[in-house]
């Protein structure tokens, strides 16, 4: 009897841990699910956020929202989504937000450089171009330990890793000024020397979480890695196969990758402690559409085994879309923050609609190849 027991506990088990993935997934209904966020994110541009104000427009947060909202706008059919956009960079002259050094500023010019490729305006790019130019004369010579003075000058946070680098790698691949390649490169290897776990092949989210337990489990934050594999496909997506540089940054890709597959939760996200699915066992979603995003990619780049990664992929979107309210909204998002905490299904964050676009943007171009 207890036998039996246990073996109907195991196999109901496993129907619910398959269950998510095994939904039959569509183009259409991928494409519908990204208009709802989309537009709901739009239509609340400035209502819903997770501070006590709203976020300026060149905010490194809605910055990540653009990154998905111009892939959106590819495949959507509709220049609206172009033209909302455009408004952006035009509402503010093409600038990049205040600081000069920090990644997070730079952020939105991940939109203005995609945007160029559309509408080759020198104007679009030009003030990103100037800022950088002085980043290149004038680098920082901050230290990356976190009490560093001026330490956020320098890319010594791993989200960091999504915000700044593919601007370089964009700015590199328009103008073919290998400079920007080359400070890209630099830094990002120095980032990655100081926090990237050789052994769990994840990145520590900074210096404060290095040797660090919760609970005897290491601490690697699940949107900041989220934001450095996104930020991986966005730099790979500038750079020539057969380079050097190319095959660095693959290299770690395809280490995060492996890792990524073998720590999914059951319910298809990522815990927001990576490696303590029981502790932290909240759904989070932009870190999650953020790794659906990277592995599909790396699916239909040929990069990844499609038998091995592909129910990973769908396991991850169909965990994510089920958190879209009535409305549109994109629940289960963790707030601002820099380190695992809580996520609710009636809160989200901007970021949260940027990623989920991302990954619908990839798993679409998936499901066109099968």
């Amino acid at each position: 009897m207890k036998h039996t027991i246990k073996y109907t506990i195991l196999l109901l088990t496993f129907v619910s841990w398959n269950s998510l993935w095994c939904q039959k997934i569509n183009i259409a209904q991928v494409k519908q699910d990204m208009k709802r966020v989309a537009d709901w994110q739009m239509a609340h541009f400035n209502d819903a956020f997770s501070k006590k104000k709203p976020h300026h427009p060149l905010d490194w947060t809605n910055g990540a929202f653009y990154v998905g909202l111009v892939k959106w706008a590819e495949i959507a059919g509709d220049d609206t989504y172009y033209k909302w956009l455009k408004k952006i960079g035009e509402d503010y002259n093409w600038k990049l937000y205040d600081r000069i050094y920090h990644a997070d500023d730079h952020t939105v010019g991940q939109l203005y450089c995609d945007l160029y490729k559309k509408y080759p305006q020198k104007k679009i790019i030009k003030p990103t171009i100037k800022q950088f130019d002085y980043i290149l004369y004038h680098p920082s010579k901050s230290a990356l330990n976190w009490k560093t003075p001026f330490h956020l000058d320098r890319w010594n946070w791993c989200d960091a890793l999504f915000m700044s680098p593919p601007v370089w790698a964009k700015l590199y691949k328009i103008t073919g000024e290998k400079k920007y390649l080359d400070f890209m490169m630099k830094e990002y290897k120095a980032t990655t020397k100081f926090l990237f776990d050789k052994k769990e092949q994840l990145y520590y989210r900074d210096e404060r979480f290095m040797n660090k337990l919760d609970k005897g489990k290491k601490i690697f934050w699940s949107r900041g890695n989220g934001w450095v594999f996104a930020g991986l496909v966005n730099i790979l997506n500038e750079l020539e196969p057969k380079t050097k540089e190319y095959k660095y940054f693959l290299k770690i890709y395809k280490k995060m990758a492996k890792k990524l597959a073998q720590i999914q939760t059951p319910e298809g996200h990522w815990a927001m402690s990576l490696l303590a699915q029981e502790q932290y066992p909240t759904p989070e979603v932009s870190g999650t559409s953020f790794f659906v995003y990277g592995l599909a990619w790396g699916i239909n780049k040929g990069i990844l085994d499609y038998d091995t990664y592909e129910p990973v992929v769908k396991k991850g979107w169909n965990g994510t879309k089920k958190h879209i309210t009535e409305e549109g909204m994109l629940g289960y998002v963790q707030p601002i923050g820099a380190a695992p905490g809580e996520a609710f299904p009636d809160k989200t964050e901007v970021y949260g609609a940027g990623a989920f676009l991302c990954a619908g943007y990839e798993l679409i171009n998936l499901l066109n190849t099968k």
